[in-house]
């Protein structure tokens, strides 16, 4: 099988332009307030989803524990899930990441496009913060 020639970020937009209509868009404008938020943030495809990454320089460890994985989006029957891998230890005291998960992933869900826009500056601010907890 032929290796693809398309970079991250254009096998990223294809995969969002396939994506439902419906969740399309919203997916591209949670795309580019993750972006937004830090020059450090890169984007791949990841688990078959658009997953988000740290870039920069970090201490040695271990790729099973997920360390430079900020978030991936998981959609699954029209529902637009951002998975945090390491999500727990940010300190999130508004309640955008919800779920207590033993491996520390935290969730955050995303109804429609109000909704999305509604969460633009906690989004960032979580992203900021995971940010701050890189042990570089």
């Amino acid at each position: 099988m032929a290796k693809s020639t398309l970079t991250d970020q254009e096998q990223v937009t294809e995969h969002i332009s396939k994506l439902d209509p419906a969740i399309s868009p919203i997916v591209e404008t949670l795309r580019q307030m993750i972006l937004s938020t830090d020059k450090s943030i890169g984007e791949h495809i990841k688990w078959n989803n658009p997953c988000y990454y740290y870039t920069g320089e970090m201490k040695p460890f271990n790729p099973k524990e997920y360390k430079r994985e900020i978030v991936v989006f998981n959609m699954y029957k029209g529902r637009i899930m951002m998975v945090f891998p390491s999500g727990a230890r940010v300190n999130d005291a508004t309640g955008f990441l919800t779920g207590e998960y033993k491996d520390g992933r935290r969730i955050a869900i995303i109804a429609d496009m109000k909704d999305a826009k509604a969460k633009k500056k906690v989004l960032q601010a979580v992203i900021r913060e995971w940010l701050r907890t890189i042990d570089k």
